[in-house]
């Protein structure tokens, strides 16, 4: 097993490109090189097949704001409690109007009825619903319960610090709700491949991460149509553009993907074509195979 401590600190040990994994990737480490200049932004990516072993990162120890992609974990972190019996699935919570924020649509449709907490994850990954985000915060206990949930699975980088929609906003030196991509990459496989969770919540949060219907434009679009994809995206709507993923090629042990760009491209297409090419790279770098 592969487990934190050696893969960070296989990965982190250079501040961008990590020599010792570039000259293992030249083609792949040029390929995000190009990338990343083409897209005038910055691009930050980690890999990890967990086939072979095999990791690739380059600016993976850099700090990317996460947007979005903060709401895999918190599903986790609601698992956790239910598998710590502290929580569970089917309680309904009731919310009024004063909920309602931008992109929740399944919040805002359930509106009177309330949702339960099940139903409130599952619209957090596939949906992205912001309100749905926020009402989990709260049933955890706000964002610093999720940071805590974060280092108690072993995860020293990653930062909640704000709620829906404060948490995408901030200077680029801001810390607060950031992660590096070789530390968010990390805290996938332990949610996902790990004995963090318990397996039936491993595959309940598998689940709907493959059921994501946000990503279809990012890594998804660069990975190849055989293999099963989750995902879990985030973006501001302006400048940055995330995608996390885990991708299981028929046969093999899954492969993880984490990739973050900001301060390029200047429209939705071309942000997101950023993140399919860069997937389309590592998989033609023979990750996966």
């Amino acid at each position: 097993m592969l487990h934190r401590r050696t893969f960070l600190s296989a990965l982190t040990a250079a501040p961008l490109t990590l020599p010792a994994v570039a000259r293992a990737t030249p083609d792949l480490t040029s390929r995000i090189n190009a990338l990343e200049k083409a897209s005038g932004g910055r691009l930050g990516v980690a890999v990890l097949d967990t086939h072979t072993g095999r990791r690739f990162a380059w600016r993976g120890d850099q700090r990317f704001r996460m947007c979005s992609t903060f709401k895999t974990p918190l599903a986790a972190a609601i698992l956790r409690r239910v598998d710590q019996g502290r929580e569970r699935l089917d309680r309904r919570i009731r919310y009024g109007r004063d909920v309602l924020i931008a992109h929740s649509p399944a919040v805002d449709k359930h509106l009177g009825q309330g949702m339960t907490v099940g139903a409130l994850c599952e619209a957090t990954i596939t949906l992205s619903d912001n309100a749905a985000a926020n009402l989990l915060l709260d049933a955890l206990g706000g964002p610093s319960a999720l940071t805590r949930f974060l280092r108690a699975i072993g995860d020293e980088t990653t930062r909640c610090d704000r709620r829906e929609p404060e948490l995408n906003g901030g200077a680029p030196d801001d810390p607060r709700d950031t992660t590096t991509p070789v530390a968010i990459v990390e805290t996938w496989r332990t949610l996902l491949l790990d004995d963090v969770l318990t397996p039936a919540s491993r595959h309940q949060l598998a689940e709907w991460v493959v059921a994501n219907r946000t990503g279809d434009r990012r890594l998804r679009a660069g990975l190849p149509r055989g293999w099963r994809v989750g995902d879990k995206t985030g973006s501001d709507g302006r400048a940055i553009t995330n995608d996390v993923a885990i991708a299981w090629p028929p046969g093999r042990k899954p492969l993880l993907l984490a990739v973050f760009h900001d301060q390029g491209a200047p429209d939705d297409a071309a942000r997101n074509a950023v993140l399919a090419d860069t997937a389309r790279a590592v998989v033609a770098s023979g990750f996966g195979a």
